[in-house]
């Protein structure tokens, strides 16, 4: 169960950075106007469009995504896996204090909107480091897990 969860995790957290990431690298301006997608756009509020930036953000959700596909492909290797959740950790909720912090430009269904998803991103860097520390920790006494 605990390598199932692991693949749930890197594989959700390595979706939602593959469609920012290419989205905002490769399609700024659009990404710009657009997203989320589906109707609503977080992004003008904040500020004018800057390609460089855009292309930067894009550029480090690619780089979460590769890093969440290789722990995908060694999942049972804690420190790699525990890696990619630290990293995810460190930009969620850095990126989560930002916004939380500017919902006040958008209306109440974006702003609920933007909390749940920056929290559910949140909430999964999270179990993804506690799926290693319960691995780590219901190791036989004695006896370090092994580590892939």
């Amino acid at each position: 169960m605990n390598a199932t969860l692991r693949r749930l995790l890197l594989t959700g957290l390595a979706l939602a950075g593959a469609y920012t990431g290419f989205w905002a690298y490769f399609a700024p301006q659009p990404w710009y106007e657009h997203f989320p997608g589906f109707g609503r756009s977080w992004l003008p509020p904040l500020g004018p469009y800057n390609e460089h930036l855009a292309k930067d953000a894009g550029a480090m959700f690619l780089a979460l995504t590769v890093l969440s596909l290789i722990a995908l492909r060694y999942v049972h290797n804690d420190v790699l896996v525990r890696t990619a959740g630290f990293g995810w950790l460190t930009f969620n909720v850095l990126h989560m204090t930002y916004h939380f912090q500017h919902l006040d430009m958008y209306d109440t269904v974006d702003k609920l909107l933007n909390v749940v998803t920056l929290g559910l991103l949140a909430a999964g860097s999270i179990a993804l480091i506690l799926a290693t520390v319960v691995r780590r920790t219901s190791a036989t006494p004695g006896k370090a897990p092994a580590e892939h």
